[in-house]
């Protein structure tokens, strides 16, 4: 866990020692001495902004830990956070909804700390039989895809996808040490798992990807993910979402979620 009351020395040497860095190696990345690292570590010279957000860059400090290195240090936050209606944010919500537009029919969402706040409500036959409160906004992805009450059920390969999701959360937990992130950790990590705890070995020869295999009225369906990310954001929400994208694995999902898509269209 990070200690976020201490003084921004203290701070700054958590993430360096996170980022499994010595001093000198900081000292040599940011192109200072190592005896002024050390000063400013351990509080006997007061790093100026620059210096702070140059460190916070070499150290790859999450944009909202950075408004909070500045405050320590006496200074005001810069990254604002802003919600996605706020107009400032206008562009980058029109490029969402185009990516999640164009994504249709294949299963879309955009999260952040693994909760969806933007969707294409495409494919509802993935949410068939789950329980209705993990359905409520905040949807939280990763509740919903490992919860004995959600997806994990009918997941085909749900030792493999547990393994895969689980490894992606304390990859976050261990660059951010976001106290969100550890609690959902801690919460996913304590349910059912199936007997296969390792997952089943993929099959490199013919898997692109970790695949998504799901039981649908529709048969199983096979998905591969790709992530989108906003480049150097300098917003806090904006520095923390990810477009999560789906796409067929195989000829016959393709086909299938296709069929699905044109039944909507008719039905509506």
């Amino acid at each position: 866990m990070l200690d976020r009351r201490g003084p921004v020395g203290g701070l700054l040497r958590q993430w360096r020692q996170r980022r499994r860095l010595s001093q000198l190696d900081l000292a040599c990345d940011a192109g200072i001495s190592t005896r002024h690292l050390s000063f400013v570590e351990t509080g006997r010279a007061h790093p100026s902004r620059e210096m702070l957000l140059h460190l916070s860059e070499q150290l790859d400090v999450p944009v909202r830990e950075r408004n909070v290195l500045l405050v320590a240090a006496g200074y005001a936050p810069i990254f604002p956070e802003r919600p996605l209606t706020d107009p400032a944010l206008t562009a980058a919500r029109s490029a969402i909804d185009l990516v999640l537009e164009r994504q249709k029919p294949y299963p879309a969402a955009l999260d952040r700390q693994w909760r969806v706040v933007a969707s294409n409500a495409a494919l509802p036959e993935l949410y068939e039989g789950v329980a209705a409160d993990l359905l409520e906004p905040p949807l939280n992805a990763m509740r919903l895809s490992l919860h004995p009450q959600g997806l994990a059920p009918r997941i085909v390969n749900l030792a493999e996808w547990r393994a895969h999701l689980l490894y992606r959360l304390r990859r976050q937990v261990e660059l951010t040490a976001d106290r969100a992130l550890i609690d959902l950790l801690n919460e996913v990590s304590a349910y059912p798992a199936p007997a296969d705890r390792c997952g089943k070995t993929p099959d490199v020869e013919h898997e692109i990807a970790v695949p998504f295999r799901i039981k649908t009225s529709a048969g199983v369906l096979s998905f591969f993910s790709m992530t989108t990310v906003f480049g150097t954001p300098v917003d806090v929400m904006l520095s923390e979402l990810a477009l999560e994208l789906f796409f067929p694995a195989d000829d016959e999902t393709a086909s299938a979620v296709q069929r699905l898509a044109a039944s909507a269209r008719v039905a509506n």
